[in-house]
């Protein structure tokens, strides 16, 4: 059911103090400061709150809150996530500040949604036990995580929310990272969202989202650690035939495209994690990459059936039928991979050693949701 257009009955924002809005400001520029540096943001300048003035005229105050609402116009969603997501600087505390200024601005379009869908999602997670199971994750345990946030909810849920859980239903039916991607799902949530208008900021909206979002995102680090593991059993299994290339073109590489190299693509693969999950190049890549691997394997398979059914031939001569069997996507080794290859794709190498995003395991296709939680920073 598509929600009515009309806006919530909530009575009008209240209209912050100089002093209130001081404050905001203050705790807001480092974060906004930050990322207008990272990003090369074009900023404007504001000499009080650069200089941390303590007690600023009315005249300061306007200046702040204008250079904030400049700043939002500049920032985008996932420039802000990469940054929330990699950085230090943003504690519990920094996230309630982003969104309670949000929160509170009068005029709220589609990028300030999706800031603020974020952040939610992004706070509940910070705080989420690491072996949270997904049937706990109902609308009063998010509701009682969120009231910093929202305060207390009233819980009773409007019909049209339901096309969430719909959507989330569909994504655990996925059983890889394409299908989750090419397969509508997302443009679910997407167009739920969308259709929210100005209901998406009811607080039980929000709670709902909220819980769409942290659920969603375990779906999709579920299906990439799986595709990864994949990808990297692949891998394995194609040098032990003797192959060392893999035609890598459709994800982007070359049709030669070295083992080895490969391997540690996916190792480092961590900076997937400052993507949107529901788009960005470097999905596609890891999605392309996997259908290459599959390829190759396809035709080695192929290429070994083929040749249990021919005569048998002398050891050089199998060789070469072999490379000529599997054509430009695979290429005999010239030399043999590194002894200690193969024990080198068991982990991903993470950003920070004491606190790695999760494990890729070749050896077991178990997921944890708490070795993998997405948006955590310790």
């Amino acid at each position: 059911m598509t929600p009515s257009p009309q806006p919530p009955s909530q009575g009008p924002t209240p209209v912050k103090d100089l002093a209130a809005l001081w404050t905001e400001a203050r705790r807001l520029y480092p974060i906004y400061a930050e990322v207008a540096r990272e990003f090369v943001i074009d900023a404007p300048a504001c000499a009080d709150l650069e200089a941390g003035v303590e007690a600023p005229g009315a005249e300061s105050v306007e200046q702040a809150s204008q250079w904030l609402n400049t700043m939002d116009e500049r920032i985008r969603v996932h420039q802000l996530r990469q940054f929330l997501q990699t950085s230090q600087l943003v504690d519990r505390d920094g996230l309630l500040a982003l969104l309670h200024h949000l929160l509170g601005k009068t005029a709220k379009d589609d990028s300030v949604r999706d800031k603020v869908d974020f952040l939610l999602v992004q706070y509940f997670s910070e705080d989420a036990p690491a072996q949270l199971d997904d049937n706990t994750v109902d609308l009063a345990y998010v509701a009682q995580a969120l009231e910093p946030v929202l305060g207390p909810v009233d819980l009773k849920a409007p019909v049209w929310l339901n096309a969430l859980d719909r959507a989330l239903d569909a994504a655990r039916r996925c059983r890889t990272l394409d299908e989750l991607l090419n397969g509508g799902v997302l443009d679910q949530g997407r167009k739920a969202k969308s259709q929210a208008g100005d209901l998406f900021y009811l607080p039980v909206a929000l709670v709902a989202f909220t819980r769409f979002g942290y659920l969603m995102r375990r779906v999709f680090f579920r299906l990439m650690h799986n595709d990864l593991n994949d990808i990297l059993d692949g891998l394995t299994t194609l040098e032990e035939k003797g192959v060392a290339t893999v035609d890598c073109r459709r994800a982007q590489f070359s049709a030669q495209e070295p083992i080895l190299r490969l391997r540690l693509i996916c190792q480092s693969w961590k900076v997937m994690f400052q993507a949107e999950y529901s788009s960005g190049q470097p999905l596609r890549l890891l999605v392309d990459l996997r259908s290459s691997v599959d390829h190759a394997l396809g035709r080695i398979s192929g290429a070994e059936s083929k040749s249990k059914t021919s005569k048998p031939v002398p050891a050089k001569a199998a060789a070469a039928a072999a490379g000529a069997a599997s054509g430009r996507s695979v290429q005999p080794a010239a030399s043999a991979a590194p002894a200690s290859a193969p024990a080198a794709r068991n982990k991903f190498t993470p950003g920070k050693a004491e606190a790695p995003e999760f494990e890729v395991s070749a050896g077991s296709q178990d997921w944890s949701p708490g070795s993998g939680e997405p948006g955590k920073n310790h």
